[in-house]
């Protein structure tokens, strides 16, 4: 008798919008052997002996290492450092500093929509998580829109793997311009004005840790990739599944604050933003993994393909199940925030930020998709990108 299947009503399903253009863009540094199995990711970003191998600190001289901006370090120096920015990602923090912010500018965004009948979505998105970030980071000197087209013109036209060596050059001197633009305008006039007076923010506890304008900045552009970009991709891909999937759509408006993080995650896990994350075992590779990986070389790890891992995922890992994580004892979002010491640190921030507004957004009346998302390649960044995504309402 052949065994019932475990998920019928998502027998066959494929659920995901982006994976083509990804297999199509699918590119990693020339020196590195990639990684696709869940366990075997785990066991790397979670194990003591593998290092960061994306981006080297060694591009940043210091006297001292601990100056650093935590993205990094490794070891006890980046345990000690994150234990310090604990509190700006705190549920406390979210409640206390994040949410009024995000309750003001989805309020203001969700109006402007109600009284035009009109929003650019992935437009929309992205003013909320640049407003958020800078609350979180401390840029709140600059005016948000004209710092959220600096930033985004710094990521979208840099450097990428496979970029032939004259582009290389001419990108990596347009981003050093572009950098410097962001800096003069929104990180020195912050930098300013957390030294005359601090407040509870990342810019702040830089300066009481002696870092200097460089790192300051360096530490500024992680925070804007990972706190900015992403989120704003997130937050169009959830409307986008939500509007595909009507049931979805109903089980988010009337589910309870659980609910609701369960079917965001899932929507993350099948559409992760990020495409890889790159590792180096410095010291003796572990003995679970010997004769898998060697000590020296750089792997590439594929957070698509751990995340659609029939082993971890289940069966249908490419349907959308908001009872996965729960019938599979795994988090949500599966790799789609990195794992272990180095796991996105604002995680619950995005996560807040994004049902927050969703769940405002679709308790418009009349609320309608009237033009999906086009999807383009952020080649510098290896992720997808949501553009031109267009709802409407009836104004009033």
């Amino acid at each position: 008798m052949t065994a019932a299947h475990p998920c019928p009503h998502l027998a066959g399903r494929d659920d995901r919008k982006t994976a083509a253009v990804a297999a199509a863009h699918d590119v990693i540094q020339p020196d590195a052997v990639k990684l696709g199995a869940f366990a075997t990711m785990r066991q790397v970003l979670r194990g003591r002996e593998f290092r960061q191998a994306m981006l080297n600190g060694d591009r940043f001289p210091v006297k001292d290492p601990s100056q650093l901006p935590v993205f990094f370090l490794d070891g006890d120096m980046h345990r000690a450092k994150r234990t310090a920015l604990a509190k700006f990602f705190s549920p406390k923090a979210i409640a206390s500093l994040f949410r009024p912010v995000i309750d003001r500018e989805t309020a203001r965004l969700v109006g402007e929509l109600r009284r035009t009948g009109r929003m650019r979505l992935d437009e929309a998105s992205w003013h909320l998580a640049v407003a958020v970030t800078a609350e979180v980071v401390g840029l709140g000197e600059s005016p948000g829109v004209a710092m959220a087209d600096r930033i985004e013109r710094i990521m979208r036209h840099g450097e990428y793997p496979g970029m032939p060596p004259l582009r290389r050059f001419i990108a990596a001197q347009l981003s050093k311009l572009r950098t410097l633009d962001f800096f003069l305008r929104d990180v020195k006039p912050a930098i300013r004005a957390r030294r005359a007076a601090p407040r509870d923010d990342l810019i702040s506890q830089m300066l009481d840790d002696g870092f200097s304008d460089v790192m300051i900045l360096v530490d500024c552009m992680v925070y804007a990739t990972a706190g900015m970009t992403t989120t704003r991709e997130f937050i169009t891909m959830a409307c986008w599944q939500l509007f595909d999937h009507p049931e979805l759509r109903e089980a988010f408006v009337t589910g309870d604050e659980r609910a609701q993080f369960a079917i965001l995650e899932e929507i993350l896990r099948l559409d992760p933003v990020g495409g890889y994350l790159y590792r180096r075992a410095d010291a003796g590779v572990p003995e679970a993994l010997q004769g898998k990986l060697a000590a020296g070389q750089t792997y590439a790890l594929d957070l698509r393909a751990a995340n659609w891992d029939e082993a971890a995922a289940g069966p249908c890992p490419h349907a959308l199940d908001p009872d996965r994580a729960a019938r599979m004892k795994e988090t949500g979002s599966y790799m789609a925030f990195g794992d272990g010491p180095h796991r996105c640190p604002g995680a619950q921030v995005a996560l807040h930020e994004t049902r927050v507004f969703v769940d405002a957004l679709f308790r418009v009346p009349g609320l309608t998709l009237a033009q999906p998302p086009r999807i383009e390649w952020n080649r510098s960044l290896m992720s997808y990108e949501l553009r031109d995504c267009i709802v409407t309402c009836a104004p009033g």
